[in-house]
Formats: structure tokens, sequence, C-alpha cells
């Protein structure tokens, strides 16, 4: 089965390899109701074969609230009928659910790759879910160009080239860049920047480039280089520093100073990537080390990632929906899950028993094209490997836990000191950014006890209000947030997880008491001014984080905490990050109008024919101006398309 989205049943091509049935919904009512869920569960069943695949529970709106896999369907979904046997977990999900929806695959295999598929776009709040919202950054060396580019790459991997990583963070893969840079002398710029070069640019100067660019290496001397670094990226980092040494020693015996302190140079760099390493991972080849702790009903899972012997870094997961879940369980589904996103390493060191295991060895492989083996370390470098993972995996869950306390104890504070009726799970902040009206926008950041929620993030482009009226800014920004969440209370089918159907427990609005005022009419207009509490907080008379933030209540009433209050660092915190987030969206629309040109109105206009009409005309102004003969004449502009700009300026004939 591909990687990508062809096990999509709403792929094109799935209807080749999938048969997608949705079962009628049950009429019943939205309230949990167990006999209810075992008649639509019924009725199913009786509509399915003993065949592999993957079904869905759906609730009344028809949200998915789980996603399962099965090697026969019909005996799968036939055991949610027996009430005894299920756990308080499964009961209160087949409470809920009012219908199915059914996919046959080909396999187990399949039926298992599907799955993680499916969970990554649903979120059923009753599968275990892997909770990241960062994709992993790899380094890249490309292969589409004579002299191959060398960067740090993220998304999807449809540039040629070799990748290298998972890294477990930016900071990981950024250290290692530029050591590689100073290690191999290879290129970061773009092609562009590289094809208009007449002269090195300062990366040369400072030993992280050999300026092919400019002719100071040949093709064959640098190909050379990214040999070197293929090798040492791919696990012969020794041989790779012993040809150093060599080359180091002979330049020094040919008196040729400046090229053996070169060398010198280049042989501390692999040092650096060698002892940045922290973990002694040698012989192991490429493998991720995976350990899972748990604490108070919390778990966390530990991952180290080894490529080529070296250690990539390690990153700590906290899946989510993990009660009543059996441990192994949970760290079959983070593999899974994690597998989706990232290609697998040829072997995978867990430190328990996974359910299902060959089988979820054989679904990664087809996924990977290669063998993939899933084994628990017994001994040697290995075992010593995974007993540094687990040691990691329990300090990272006690830290978490630690610093998940320190928070609700702050939050309930929050919710005594804002006078609210219990502590807030999701609180909106709202500020807007512009220069003296110009380029308006109007921010939203979300925060939930676990901290911010950058998926929830959203920026509003201001339309209506007049220039330098911040009140009016605000008050437009409320009215679309809140405008479709007054209509449609209880949310709308398809968009239930949307956050213009979710309810937040605190607004809070970056300003005093006449962005309050603007907020509240707005919220009275709707009607909904009773169900959302605000809450402003604006900077305190000395304007600095050590001034004390007055919070203002709709009432008109003002209150302050001190200056070392851990709950006035919090508030600062929230308001910091939504400033941040606002100067951000602002500055990027700023700096798109600066960009901006008036030929991007004309239609079929793209940045390549832009180009050309700058190029031979010069500005805008004279490709206004032009004849209709000389527009034909530019070079990448065909006869129909110079009609067409013609025609754009010259409308009125």
């Amino acid at each position: 089965m591909s990687r990508s989205k062809a096990g999509s049943p709403h792929d094109p091509r799935g209807k080749e390899r999938f048969n997608e049935e949705r079962a009628t919904y049950t009429v019943a009512s939205a309230q949990p109701d167990l006999e209810a869920g075992i008649a639509a569960i019924r009725e199913t069943v009786k509509t399915l074969k003993p065949r592999p695949g993957v079904y869905r529970m759906l609730d009344t709106r028809g949200d998915v609230l789980y996603v399962g896999k099965a090697r026969s369907l019909k005996a799968r979904v036939a055991n949610y009928t027996q009430v005894k046997g299920l756990s308080n977990r499964l009961q209160r999900m087949v409470s809920q659910c009012r219908a199915m929806e059914i996919v046959v695959t080909n396999s187990e295999a399949e039926a298992l790759l599907l799955e993680a598929q499916l969970i990554k776009r649903y979120r059923p709040p009753f599968n275990v879910l892997l909770r990241d919202d960062k994709s992993f950054p790899f380094i890249l060396l490309r292969a589409d160009h004579a002299f191959p580019r060398i960067q740090k790459h993220r998304g999807a991997r449809r540039a040629k080239g070799n990748y290298y990583g998972p890294f477990a963070s930016a900071g990981s893969v950024n250290k290692t860049l530029n050591a590689l840079q100073k290690l191999f002398l290879l290129r970061s710029c773009s092609d562009s920047f590289f094809n208009n070069r007449d002269r090195p640019c300062l990366l040369y100067q400072i030993k992280r480039c050999s300026a092919p660019c400019v002719g100071r290496i040949d093709e064959e001397g640098y190909d050379k280089l990214v040999g070197e670094a293929k090798d040492f990226l791919s696990g012969k980092s020794s041989a790779v520093q012993a040809d150093i040494e060599k080359q180091m020693a002979k330049a020094a015996e040919e008196l040729d100073f400046e090229t053996a302190a070169m060398l010198r140079d280049r042989l501390r760099a692999a040092t650096f990537i060698q002892g940045s390493q922290a973990i002694n991972a040698q012989g192991v080849g490429d493998a991720d080390v995976f350990a899972l702790a748990t604490r108070g009903g919390q778990i966390g899972v530990q991952a180290f990632f080894i490529r080529g012997g070296q250690n990539w870094g390690h990153r700590t997961f906290y899946p989510k929906n993990t009660g009543e879940v059996d441990e192994g369980e949970v760290l079959a589904d983070v593999l899974l899950q994690f597998y989706e996103e990232v290609p697998p390493p040829r072997t995978i060191l867990v430190d328990r028993e996974l359910e299902e295991q060959e089988l979820l060895a054989e679904a990664l492989a087809e996924g990977a094209g290669h063998a993939v083996a899933i084994s628990i370390p017994q001994r040697g470098v290995r075992r010593k490997l995974m007993q540094q993972a687990q040691r990691n995996a329990t300090e990272a869950l006690e830290r978490r836990l630690a610093e998940t306390g320190t928070k609700a104890k702050i939050n309930r504070e929050l919710a005594e000191f804002l006078e609210l009726d219990e502590p807030p799970q999701r609180i909106e902040i709202y500020d807007n950014s512009h220069i003296q009206g110009a380029k308006a926008v109007g921010a939203m950041v979300v925060a939930s006890p676990e901290g911010f929620e950058k998926s929830q993030y959203r920026k509003f482009n201001i339309k209506t209000a007049q220039t330098n009226d911040d009140f009016g800014m605000m008050r437009e920004v409320m009215e679309r947030r809140f405008r479709n969440l007054a209509e449609h209370p209880d949310g709308e089918e398809g968009k239930s997880n949307s956050h213009e159907t979710v309810w937040p427990d605190l607004v809070l609005i970056d300003g005093g008491k006449g962005q309050v005022s603007s907020v509240m009419s707005v919220l009275e207009d709707l009607g909904i001014a009773d169900q959302v509490p605000v809450i402003g907080i604006a900077k305190g008379p000395h304007h600095g984080r050590e001034g004390r933030e007055v919070f203002h209540f709709p009432d008109g009433r003002e209150k302050t905490l001190p200056t070392n209050s851990p709950v006035l660092f919090h508030a600062q915190n929230l308001r910091d990050e939504v400033h941040r987030f606002a100067i951000g969206a602002h500055r990027a629309k700023r700096s798109k109008a600066i960009t901006a040109s008036p030929l991007d109105e004309i239609p079929g206009i793209g940045p390549s024919r832009k180009r050309a009409l700058l190029l031979a005309f010069g500005t805008a102004s004279k490709v206004r101006a032009a004849a209709l003969d000389d527009l034909k004449r530019t070079p990448g502009i065909s006869e129909g398309v110079a009609q067409k700009i013609y025609d754009f300026y010259h409308a009125g004939g």
C-alpha cells in the first residue's frame, strides 16, 4: 500500500483498492443510549462479510467516534454488541454510536495502514492519538544540480536528492547543518542566488562554502566533497575523518600550511558532530528506539533517532485518550501514527511486546518498500540504548507531571482572580496590529491547560474598520469570530472541530476599557454577552513587564496583581503571544504589499510572465503604455497573452 494518500478511500484511485459503504442512520436521541448504539451496530453487522477492513463509528452528527481495523470485519464489529465483555470506555463509545462506515481492504496490513491515515484525518475521541503538530526536519542533499545544495527540509519529500533524518528538532538539525557546511564546504544558497554570483559570498570568506558559483572549485572536486558528505551521513564518519587526517598530514609535510589549516578546521567540525551525539550508538546502524513510561494515569513515549550509528536527537511523545488501553497497544498505535509521517528505518527497538507486532512490522514494511524488524533488545549497545531511553522517558514524564500540576494550580488561581466559575479550558486572546491603520490585521491565539494550541490560531484581515480605529477593528474581529457561533450555538454538521463552533471559556483582550466596551457591544448585539467571559489586560503605568498590568472587567472594575505573581506572569505570556502573532501577521501582509505589482491584477499573469514583462519594459507603467505589437514581441509572451494584457489596459477601446 502506498504511503501517499492513494490508500485513502477518498482518493480517485480508491475504488480500485477499497469498497466503502455507509450504513443507514438509526433515528435516535443524541444523548448516550447504549441500546440505540447496539441496535445501530447490529444493523451494520448484517451487511458485513468476514473480510479485512476498517470501520468507523459515527455519532448522530456524523462525527467519527472511533476508527478500528479488523482481520474479519463481521466478527470484530459483532464484538461490540456483547456489552458484558466491553470496558467502560468502549461502553461509552457504543452508547454514542448511531451509524458506521466500512472500508474493505485486500489485507490486514493494508487495513492497519488505512486505520492510521483515518485516525490522523479525523482525530477520533476514542482512539489513542499521537498529538504532535510539528513535522520532523531532515537534511536534504539535493541531486538536481551540477553542484548539489545542502539544506534543511520539512514536509513532503518531493525534491530529488538524499534525505537524512529525522532530526528531533530544528535546533539539532541546524547545529548539525552548520557543522556539515564547515566540514564539507557544500553550498546552501538557492539556485537563483548561485546563478547570479560574480564573486564569492561571505560563507566562502568564513570557510563554510567552497564557492563553486565562481569556479573556486571544479565539478570533480565538488563531487568528491558530496561523496564524503554522503559517506559521513550514512554512518562512515570514521573513514571520512581518517581521510581528512591523511590529507592534513600530507599538506603539512609539503609545507602547505594554509591547506593544512583548512583541513584542521574541517576535522574539528567532524569532531563537533561526533561529540554532540550524547549517546553511544556505534554499530547500531539505522534504528529508532522507543520506550514507554507511565505515572499517575499519564503515558510518555521516548524516541531516539539513530541513523548511520549517529544520534539525530530524541523526542518525547504524550499520546492522548490512553485511559483503559493496554500499554502495548498504546505503543503500537504511537508507532503506526508516527510512521504515517516519517519513513521507518529497517530496525525499530521497543521495550515491550506489542499487540500484533509481526503485523505492524509487515504494514510498515509495505509502506516503506523495505523490510522492517521490530524487536526488544536483550544485550550489548542496543540494550544500553534502550535503558537510556527508558530513563529519559521516566524523567520526561515526571517533569511533565510536575509542570502540569503547576499549570493547573496557576489556572485555578487565574479563574479565582478573574471570578470565573471554573478553570478555563480554552482561552482566546485577541489583538490588532497596523501602522496608522494601514494593512490592519486582527489576531486570535488559543491556549489550553496544556499550552498554546497553534493549530487553532487565526488572523483576520480588517476590511470595514476606519483608519486608526482600534475599537472598530476589534468590533469587526469579534463579529466575524462569534456571529456563526451565535447563530449555531450547538455547532454545525461538518464543523464540530472548527474554532468557529467552539465556545471559549475566557476571552482576553489586549487593551483597556475602550476595547472591552467594543467587544461587549458586539456580543450584546449577537445576544451572547452573558455566555462569553471577557477581560481586558492593559499595561500598567510603567509600561513594561515590571509594571502592574491592569485587568479590566466589563462592569468597569479594575484589578491588579503583585508584580511577582505567577498568575500575572501567565497572563503576560498570553498577552505577549498574541502580540507576537499579530505583529508577524501584519509584517507578512506588509511585505506582500511591498512586493506586489499592478501586473498581479491581470488574469493569467503568473510570476514567470510578470518577470518577462518587467525585463522587457522595466516598469509596470511602461507595460501599460506598450503597443500591442511590442507586447507580442516580448520573449515568453504569446500572442494570445499579449492580446489579453492589451485588452486589460484598454478595455474601453
